[in-house]
């Protein structure tokens, strides 16, 4: 072997790790940083099952960050904006990609303990998008909310809504909240656990209509021991115990809320039916005590 030879073979032998340390390393960065503590109020708060971490770790995501994340743009025109406006975001079914480890689930929570739970239906029925941009603007220039709130620091969107199915006189409602603060990524046969109808109760049609109407509606507000929202204060055994004593004011208080408690934040839902507003009692009532569970 000439000297020429046996020099080219050492050289390659020399830079042989450094080759291959090169081909196991990512040449391009991850598309999205955690970070372990809060720069601003208006970092995104995630939790759950967040991959790669222990179940139940914090970590935050940085608003200036987010805005260099792909996009979709459109119009919309629900009930967060007084006009049509122009909605930039990221979609969730994105950040679930890049963020959760064995989740189907993504949970919404606002700053006034509102919340919206995102299923796998939902998320691939309506594409729902965390809000970055409003008419391209970034959230220091966002309008407010129809009510006086403030939208930020995140607010979530449809691209186009068509309701999925129809419970009695429920149809499926868009889940569009403002004021976002944090988003989970979870399991849904634990979030749905707590209010799952007692096994004696799965063959009563009534009471699982009931079910299906206050897991997508009142569990945005009141919760069932550590899942659901608590903006609206009473939980779900209170709220068992409501619709045994008090029926009819129960269902008074879901028809017109206003109009049995003067100030109520809660909307109405005046298209409910009697059928509707029966099935509700009759599956709040199987949490209250001495309900037979």
């Amino acid at each position: 072997m000439s000297l020429g030879v046996r020099w080219a073979m050492r050289l390659f032998l020399g830079l042989l790790p450094a080759l291959f340390m090169a081909a196991v390393i990512p040449t391009t960065p991850s598309p999205i940083q955690l970070h372990t503590e809060r720069s601003s109020p208006g970092d995104l708060e995630i939790g759950g099952e967040l991959a790669g971490l222990p179940k139940g770790t914090t970590r935050y995501l940085r608003y200036d960050e987010l805005l260099k994340l792909p996009q979709k743009t459109f119009q919309v025109t629900d009930d967060n904006f007084h006009s049509p406006a122009e909605i930039s975001g990221v979609a969730l079914s994105d950040l679930a990609k890049m963020l959760g480890e064995h989740a189907d689930m993504i949970v919404a929570i606002c700053y006034d303990s509102y919340r919206s739970d995102y299923s796998p239906e939902y998320l691939t029925a309506h594409d729902p998008v965390l809000v970055l941009r409003v008419n391209g603007q970034t959230r220091e220039r966002w309008p407010k909310a129809p009510i006086g709130d403030a939208m930020v620091p995140y607010v979530i969107a449809n691209p186009a809504f068509k309701p999925r199915y129809k419970v009695l006189a429920h149809d499926d409602e868009e889940q569009i909240p403002y004021g976002v603060t944090r988003l989970e990524f979870r399991n849904g046969a634990h979030i749905y656990a707590s209010i799952l109808p007692y096994a004696q109760w799965r063959e009563n049609q009534q009471v699982m209509d009931g079910y299906k109407i206050a897991r997508e509606d009142c569990f945005r507000c009141h919760n069932s021991g550590d899942e659901g929202g608590t903006m609206g204060k009473s939980a779900w055994p209170q709220l068992g115990e409501y619709a045994v004593k008090d029926p009819e004011r129960f269902r008074a208080i879901i028809h017109d809320p206003e109009a049995v408690r003067h100030g109520a934040r809660m909307p109405p839902a005046s298209n409910y039916d009697r059928a509707t507003l029966d099935a509700l009692v009759a599956y709040f009532r199987t949490f209250a005590k001495n309900s037979g569970q």
